[in-house]
């Protein structure tokens, strides 16, 4: 298959994340770079071997870029995914997609018009583990799903380099969330499909950031099923997730490199052996073939909106203290 060429928007660190997975993955390369500032796009196409362009319609007019990553603050994804798309260029945008299910519409209309791919960086369903999970819900090896649980907590908030529109709680609404817990929300997505209500708490109280806290998040799905999921940008980074079912229970540890599995009839857990991946290099593989192919990526149009519901009905439940149906968010 032949390279596929792309530009980034958002050079920071994940921007660096990004380039390289891309070059690894053997079926894409980043040819353009751009930010707002000239000494960190000079930076950055040293270090990576590409071009800086000194502003985003050189790169979207460049013949040689085929999709463009973007890896930007999350409130500018919306307008320079729909300038990508409407210009032609295969989109992958770092999660989430959007704030808002508005926002997702948006991008999902200019891709859709313009015939080319859209794909939102959610990367943690495609842990070895995680698919393993699945497998497990679908086999019916855990019987009937009765409850999911999910901690994703990280100590960023403590650092003083913190990027300013990370502590910026428009930027990055309900604590952890648009950093961390959506990956959990697409996750359980994933596992049961698109949940149904939300309640949410989310607070601010020890005055070390203007972010939240610490956020919770109660989901309910079409089963029946109910999900937790717990997320702080103040605590010692934990990644952890749960399935409990009637017959046994699965742990995905440690960020996917370790998996519990027990039994009903077992006293204890026991460990299986699972293999890791680098998720990210995986998905960017994907976005590559689906461009090359035509075809759509696991994390599109719809998932990407289902993250988005989720966001959008936590504030209002924070807001408003009460559960919020998701059919009046989509």
């Amino acid at each position: 298959m032949e390279t596929v060429r792309l530009g980034i928007v958002g050079l920071g660190w994940f921007g660096g994340v990004l380039a390289e997975a891309a070059r690894a993955s053997g079926l894409a390369d980043v040819v353009a770079c751009y930010s707002r500032s000239p000494e960190t796009r000079a930076a950055f196409a040293d270090a990576h071997g590409c071009r800086a362009v000194g502003d985003i319609d050189e790169m979207l007019g460049a013949s040689d870029v085929e999709g463009v990553l973007v890896a930007t603050p999350h409130s500018t994804h919306v307008d320079i995914a729909e300038q990508a798309a409407r210009a032609g260029k295969h989109v992958f945008v770092e999660k989430p997609l959007a704030l808002t299910v508005a926002g997702v519409r948006r991008v999902a209309e200019a891709s859709q018009s313009s015939g080319v791919v859209l794909q939102a960086g959610q990367n943690r369903r495609r842990q070895p583990a995680n698919r393993r999970i699945k497998s497990m819900i679908d086999s019916g090896e855990l019987g009937t799903v009765l409850q999911l649980e999910g901690m994703h907590s990280a100590s960023g908030g403590h650092k003083p380099e913190l990027p300013a529109w990370r502590a910026d709680p428009d930027e990055c609404p309900y604590g952890g969330m648009t950093a961390l817990g959506v990956h959990t929300v697409d996750t359980f997505n994933y596992f049961m499909g698109p949940a149904e209500r939300v309640t949410a708490f989310s607070r601010r109280f020890t005055g070390l950031r203007e972010l939240d806290d610490a956020t919770s998040v109660l989901l309910e799905y079409g089963g029946g099923q109910l999900g937790s999921i717990n997320t702080t940008y103040f605590a010692p980074p934990v990644v952890t997730l749960s399935v409990y079912g009637t017959d046994a229970a699965v742990w995905n540890e440690e960020d996917g490199s370790r998996l519990f599995v027990q039994a009903r009839t077992e006293p204890t857990r026991s460990e299986q052996a699972v293999e890791t991946i680098d998720t990210i290099e995986d998905e960017l593989a994907e976005f590559a073939r689906c461009i090359r192919e035509g075809s759509q990526p696991e994390t599109g149009v719809p998932e990407a909106l289902e993250v988005a519901a989720v966001l959008d009905a936590i504030g209002r439940s924070v807001e408003t203290g009460c559960a919020v149906d998701l059919a009046d968010v989509r």
